[in-house]
């Protein structure tokens, strides 16, 4: 499948219209697949809460647009935040396994590709911090 301005601008159009201000594009077959890839739309305003996940890394390439990246400790405190967008040199950054992190979108059509491990598995509780 060809990713292109047209399929960004479709992904970006369905976040504007989603209550959560973001929409996926799934590249794999189903929610078991060993590797999640994905185009994940993002829109200002969108929440993101705090958030850890304990069997994967997470990699985020981003294509348009500008997020921050923020990274904590277990105290919730800031660790580390990182600037993402095609127009400077930080295009990407992956995130280890078990490290807590959130994104703030910073620009309108902001659209990443995501991966990490499958299968899918929802945050729980003790995966966001409060």
């Amino acid at each position: 499948m060809l990713i292109n301005k047209e399929l960004l601008d479709k992904v970006s159009s369905e976040a504007k219209r989603n209550q959560r201000l973001r929409m996926n594009f799934n590249f794999h077959d189903s929610l078991d697949a060993p590797s999640q890839r994905l185009l994940n739309a993002l829109e200002p305003g969108t929440k993101i809460p705090i958030h850890r996940h304990l069997s994967t890394s997470e990699t985020y390439v981003i294509l348009r647009g500008k997020i921050l990246l923020s990274l904590y400790d277990d105290n919730g405190q800031v660790i580390k935040t990182v600037m993402l967008s095609p127009d400077t040199e930080n295009i990407g950054y992956n995130i280890p396994k078990g490290q807590w992190h959130t994104l703030e979108v910073q620009s309108s059509n902001t659209v990443i590709f995501e991966v990490k491990d499958g299968p899918y598995q929802p945050l729980n509780e003790d995966d966001i911090l409060k």
